[in-house]
């Protein structure tokens, strides 16, 4: 008998959620909410699945250019280089290079552009593998010392008007004292190499060789710092304690991370803010299991008063109506997440195909540097989504499940004809 108490809600519950109504195989409200629970499900899922390969993709070509690791601290270059074996030691660490840095602004064709001004050696920096694969024009390699040589970002040539053998005009926030008068330092650069990314940095990234950069900034024989590759860059967190244990005192240990903290911020800010507007779907979906309970509960009063009179209680009746409303969102639920995770797992196919078919281009590799729409399905993601479906699709069947634990049989039955 306390087994029969036990499994009766759920039998009852699933019943009607199986039964034949007047409406067809579900109600039509019921439909409703398990179609919404479904398509809010899969919308999140597949989103947040693109905004995550953008995310990713975004990272990965910033990272062809910006250094995972940049120490900072002006010394010799001679203090450094017998610091860097110490630093390629570190467990995650694959490479050192130094490196000088400065600031200044690059003109051609009637253009003025602000830049970064970048000093390597092409020789020695390890993390410039990638950027090698995204050179349009020239090569990197063909930065020598002496010739004053530079590799500029795809878009900045273009809003320069410069290809490869043309110059720039470099000027220098220093200026020059002379018997005729003070002039701003500025030197003539040859454009050597066009690398374009895909990504924020072809805009104002200007690459040079490193002795070149120290004889425009006047700096000797002193270098900026180190610039490490690790092995995984997504989890350049983990290496920062061991490096921080190697680097001189006063020096300033940055990561990639860090120095694209307010792009990255942006990109979080708007996951969030899109996930919460689509979030809305869901919500509507569970007023639609609250109405259809409801409706319910108003139609199978008989039926209630009928179990209440054969001596089921009104918890018990409440548990009915909880389990025929949770089934119904939570198999909406779980449509969701298998048909978004399969829409999300093969939605660059989809895309493509359906470019194919109706000979059209979402996305245009010259204007968004992709050929295909990128996605990033993340598991957390996933849960997360299908837990939040879930509370919601129970608590929507608070109510309505309380109404008809209070629905009195002598009322029901005495007005009954």
């Amino acid at each position: 008998m306390r087994r029969m108490k036990k499994t009766l809600p759920l039998f009852v519950g699933l019943r009607y959620v199986r039964s034949k109504q007047r409406e067809g195989f579900f109600s039509l409200v019921s439909g409703f909410s398990f179609g919404a629970m479904a398509l809010g499900v899969t919308a999140l899922i597949v989103v947040l699945s693109v905004m995550n390969g953008f995310d990713r993709e975004i990272k990965t070509r910033i990272l062809n250019v910006v250094p995972h690791v940049t120490i900072e601290q002006r010394q010799e270059q001679g203090r450094w280089s017998a610091i860097v074996p110490a630093l390629e030691a570190v467990p995650g660490v694959e490479s050192a290079a130094p490196f000088v840095e400065g600031q200044g602004m690059l003109s051609g064709g009637g253009e003025l552009q602000g830049v970064s001004l970048q000093g390597i050696d092409p020789r020695a920096s390890a993390n410039l593998g990638p950027l090698r694969q995204h050179m349009l024009a020239g090569d990197i390699d063909r930065l020598a010392a002496g010739e004053f040589g530079v590799v500029l970002g795809s878009l900045l040539a273009r809003s320069l008007g410069v290809m490869t053998g043309d110059t720039v005009l470099l000027t220098l926030p220093d200026v020059t004292i002379t018997p005729v008068g003070v002039f701003p330092r500025s030197k003539r650069l040859r454009v050597v190499g066009i690398y374009r990314t895909g990504a924020q940095v072809d805009t104002g990234i200007a690459i040079v060789h490193m002795d070149d950069a120290r004889k425009l900034l006047r700096m000797g024989e002193d270098i900026h710092g180190v610039r490490l590759t690790v092995r995984d860059p997504f989890a350049v967190a983990r290496v920062l304690p061991a490096l921080e244990a190697e680097v001189p005192g006063g020096a300033r240990v940055r990561t990639w991370e860090s120095s694209f903290a307010s792009l990255f911020q942006a990109i979080r800010m708007e996951k969030t803010v899109v996930g919460l507007l689509l979030a809305v779907i869901i919500a509507v979906a569970a007023f639609n299991i609250v109405a259809s309970l409801v409706l319910m509960v108003a139609d199978k009063r008989r039926d209630i008063a009928v179990l209440r009179t054969m001596g089921a209680t009104g918890p018990t009746v409440a548990a009915i109506f909880r389990v025929q409303g949770a089934a119904v969102g939570v198999g909406g639920v779980l449509f969701g997440v298998v048909l978004g995770c399969l829409v999300a797992w093969q939605l660059g196919e989809i895309v493509s195909l359906a470019e194919g078919l109706f000979g059209f281009r979402i996305f245009d590799p010259e204007v968004y540097f992709i050929s295909r729409l990128p996605t990033d399905l993340q598991w957390l993601d996933v849960v997360l989504i299908a837990a939040l479906g879930v509370l919601i699709s129970l608590l929507a069947t608070l109510y309505p499940a309380r109404r008809a634990g209070l629905v009195s049989p002598a009322e029901v039955l005495r007005y009954d004809r």
